[in-house]
């Protein structure tokens, strides 16, 4: 395991000085030494009970971050994770595409109340003259599916599907969780400012959010940093684009770009629209449960049971369409929440995790794909001793 703490060490011209010093660095190394322990107690079981070959481990606490890697991201040539080792992470790529999304509102592109249709003249005439830009966002278009039908592998065939799409809910009443839904809404966002997703996402976004080691397409010149996933079978694998699928699930990032992306969530410093744009995000539409959907992000009141965690994160809730208690006036969560998001492709799984009113925070990034229970249970468990 390698382990880096950022600190800045200020250099002694006395012996009084040495001392103070000498005392900081015991402190420190008893806080580092409690610290890893604690995310050993967690991780080292996860990695041998999933059989993961390699994970890079995230903390966020008191300012400071703190990075814990294990094994390797690519077995054939042993290359150990690092916290720039790139994993798919994804459906943790929805929260840069709400991120995305709600920045385009910022800037004018569109309303969250606008129909979606306003925005695709494509869609005129279908079922989306009735379902908003918000309910794209928060799955709640009225029971879009988890993924495309296999036969939806073009553009063409896209812009079908969607203009002979019937809802099976009215609008606004029940959650399903949709690539398709979230995809559709970052489509529209990035286009109502007249760019391409893509292009969007990679030229402005991430820079602004000084995410410089995060990729939709990886370049040939970090593709070393590119950790094979493993599948069920112990296949080496990475994900095949489909359609949406930058929009839904197509970042690729470390652990050190994503505890970034955690810390922008709790203290952005820059482009005031991209502030805005953070805290856009944050908002509360509607609830199934404990679980209050936000724009990519799901929070829950905090302090928050593993129970209540493991519920809103369950296959129930991933999996099929439950109705929602929904809100009158989308609302501000604010900063006393448990903010989470998961993620998967075929070989890696993700989970991030942050409660801004704590100032701590979680990225795990695993080159398998591993119950999403497992990752909420060890993610709890270190949480919950930063928060004391």
């Amino acid at each position: 395991m390698q382990q880096r703490q950022r600190i800045n060490w200020v250099a002694a011209s006395t012996l009084l000085w040495v001392g103070l010093a000498q005392a900081g660095s015991t402190a420190t190394d008893i806080q580092t030494d409690t610290l890893n322990k604690l995310v050993d107690a967690s991780i080292q079981p996860l990695l041998k009970e999933q059989r993961i070959p390699g994970m890079a481990v995230a903390v966020l606490q008191g300012g400071k971050a703190h990075y814990f890697n294990y094994g390797v991201a690519d077995r054939a040539t042993g290359a150990k994770v690092s916290e720039q080792t790139l994993f798919e992470i994804g459906s943790v790529s929805k929260t840069l595409t709400a991120t995305l999304g709600a920045y385009a509102a910022v800037k004018g592109g569109f309303k969250l109340d606008d129909k979606a249709s306003l925005h695709a003249p494509w869609l005129k005439g279908s079922a989306f003259d009735g379902i908003t830009m918000a309910e794209l966002a928060t799955y709640s278009a009225g029971g879009l599916p988890l993924q495309f039908p296999d036969e939806v592998d073009s553009i063409d065939k896209m812009h079908a599907y969607y203009r002979q799409w019937t809802p099976a809910y009215p609008a606004g009443t029940h959650r399903q969780y949709s690539n398709p839904s979230i995809g559709l809404f970052g489509h529209l966002a990035a286009n109502s400012l007249d760019q391409p997703f893509e292009q969007l996402m990679s030229q402005t976004l991430l820079p602004k959010l000084g995410l410089h080691h995060t990729y939709i397409q990886v370049p040939e010149s970090a593709m070393a940093n590119y950790a094979y996933g493993y599948s069920k079978e112990d296949k080496p694998v990475r994900v095949s684009p489909g359609v949406l699928a930058a929009e839904a699930y197509g970042i690729k990032t470390g652990s050190a770009d994503l505890l970034k992306f955690v810390e922008a969530n709790m203290g952005y410093q820059g482009d005031a629209a991209v502030t805005s744009a953070i805290a856009l995000t944050h908002t509360g539409f509607h609830s199934v449960g404990g679980m209050t959907q936000g724009l990519g992000w799901e929070s829950y009141a905090y302090p928050v049971t593993e129970q209540v965690l493991l519920a809103g994160n369950s296959p129930a809730v991933s999996f099929q369409a439950n109705p929602v208690t929904g809100f009158a006036v989308p609302k501000a969560m604010g900063e006393q929440r448990l903010y989470n998001k998961t993620g998967s492709t075929g070989g890696f799984g993700a989970y991030v995790a942050f409660v801004p009113a704590k100032g701590i925070g979680i990225v795990m990034l695993a080159n398998r794909n591993y119950p999403n229970e497992a990752r909420i249970k060890a993610a709890h468990a270190i949480l919950s001793q930063l928060a004391d």
